[in-house]
């Protein structure tokens, strides 16, 4: 592990610590480390470009959007207080009072619309200014007093507060600096190297309740043994992504698993634009292949539930109609043979970075495939060359996704605007449906239009979406405070709820 300046220890115990008792005092005071899983040398403190986990990491402790996603996967005020709307073209918002930026500055609507152009610039739009630069009247949109924002949308968009709940739209003040990054999240930036670690300290003046710890730091693991050798040795405090076969066992060695029922996936990626994966038939193919109980059984050790090649569960719009997808050699082998492809081979491109599950669900796929005469060669790439110059562009490959609905996450990934369009879906029928889905303002009929999107994706897309993993985690008996979170790994990387436990 890269540095070793500020780590908790485990060492002088006499005996393995058991977990803090529910309702434990927490006390003030330490220095917590976090080993996050994968990462590189293009890692980033940018807010609003976030790729990997580290990254993500980084994002939710030194920034913040207007309404955040809380534990049950439900909108909630953040640096706003309110967001409100009664035609979904106009939105207003207003700021939580005496919000501090960490240089001690106000939060102020100017540096809303600042950021707001940030996200939506057409030169540089960032991930999760996509829908939204798609939707909203910057132009049009205006401060209406000290704390009061007048957001007017080109069209009605009836989830937009969902669109700036995601953490890729953190708020930032007007005269920000990438080499002195300031936001308003609990922990401020004190030191980053690229590819190993970040050193964080509390934000003393956060709007909610100040930190408990003293300083955080991040470090970045490739390789997950000596994560958890690391989470077992007192290195650090609590990992992400722990190997679900460790699960049931961590517990007899200091730390407890946390797990959470959460709407992630580990997909395998088709280019639909790309031999062979451009022939439908191929695609579908290669979706019965699947033995999806198997992928929940050994590639997640039963830490997941069988999902039906589509995303977003928990979306009230979720099109639970549709038949479940299971595995049919004979069918596959006549859709291979229709599309001249009996002797079908493939490389299939995975990474430890991607996160638990990857690697073991791609192993178990070349073992079933060869089951339909499909020779898959694996080919398990780092986590700096699966996403350097050619991710997004692998024609097949895998990659990790959290908790999202369904319409943010078509503006994440099924779109030919989307910034992670891992599969290059670029169907106009299904384009067109979406469309109107965002802009339908009557729940039923917008889940209707959803219904018959996920139908399109479910007959010609290009995720094969096998399973959503519950998110397993784990953390030292020596710490308290963090709880099961829908949305992302470490209770949304809440290391602003730790502590170490309160001596007795």
């Amino acid at each position: 592990m890269a540095g070793a300046a500020g780590l908790g220890s485990l060492s002088g115990c006499a005996a393995v610590p058991q977990p803090a008792p529910a309702g434990a005092a927490q006390r003030r005071g330490g220095v917590y480390s976090h080993g996050a899983t994968g990462g590189g040398l293009k890692d980033t403190l940018d807010p609003h470009f976030p790729v990997t986990n580290p990254d993500i990491c980084r994002v939710f402790n030194l920034y913040e959007p207007l309404l955040r996603w809380n534990n049950s996967y439900e909108v909630e005020p953040a640096v706003a207080e309110s967001v409100e709307t009664t035609d979904a073209i106009t939105w207003t918002v207003r700021l939580r009072e005496g919000v501090e930026f960490h240089n001690g500055k106000t939060v102020t609507p100017e540096d809303v619309l600042h950021t707001l152009a940030t996200v939506t610039d057409p030169n540089n739009t960032s991930p999760g200014g996509v829908p939204i630069a798609a939707v909203l009247d910057l132009a049009n949109s205006r401060a209406r007093d000290a704390r009061t924002i007048e957001l007017r949308l080109k069209t009605p968009y009836a989830i937009f507060d969902q669109l700036i709940a995601e953490y890729t739209v953190g708020i930032i003040p007007t005269d920000f600096d990438l080499a002195k990054p300031v936001g308003t999240g609990p922990f401020k930036a004190d030191r980053f190297v690229p590819g190993q670690l970040s050193h964080f300290l509390r934000h003393d003046n956060y709007w909610e309740r100040p930190a408990f710890v003293d300083e955080l730091f991040v470090y970045n693991f490739a390789d997950d043994a000596a994560k958890v050798n690391a989470l077992l040795a007192g290195q650090v405090q609590s990992v992400d992504n722990l190997p679900t076969y460790l699960a049931h066992t961590i517990g007899n060695q200091g730390a407890t698993a946390l797990v959470a029922e959460a709407g992630a996936w580990v997909p395998f990626t088709m280019r639909v634009d790309v031999a062979p994966f451009s022939d439908v038939r191929v695609r579908q193919a290669l979706r019965l292949i699947v033995d999806r109980q198997q992928m929940i059984d050994q590639a997640l050790n039963g830490y997941g539930s069988i999902a039906n090649d589509l995303y977003a569960p928990f979306d009230p719009g979720y099109a639970h109609d549709l038949p479940q997808r299971t595995r049919d050699i004979d069918q596959a082998k006549s859709l291979l043979r229709q599309a001249g492809q009996s002797d079908l081979q493939v490389e299939l491109v995975t990474s430890s970075g991607v996160g638990a599950g990857a690697v073991e669900s791609a192993n178990l796929f070349v073992e079933q495939a060869r089951e339909a005469g499909v020779s898959v060669r694996l080919n398990r790439a780092d986590p700096n060359t699966f996403y350097g110059e050619q991710y997004l562009s692998w024609p097949f490959a895998q990659d990790f996704w959290n908790t999202r609905n369904y319409l943010p996450q078509v503006s994440s990934s099924s779109l030919p605007s989307s910034p992670y369009n891992e599969t290059h879906f670029n169907d106009p029928e299904f384009i067109d449906i979406v469309t109107r889905a965002g802009q339908e303002v009557d729940d039923n009929r917008r889940y209707e239009l959803q219904r018959q999107a996920q139908e399109i994706e479910w007959n010609r897309g290009g995720f094969i979406i096998w399973g959503f993993r519950n998110q397993v985690d784990a953390y030292s008996n020596l710490t308290t405070g963090l709880k099961p979170h829908r949305y992302m790994p470490c209770d949304a990387f809440g290391f602003k709820n730790v502590s170490f436990v309160q001596e007795a």
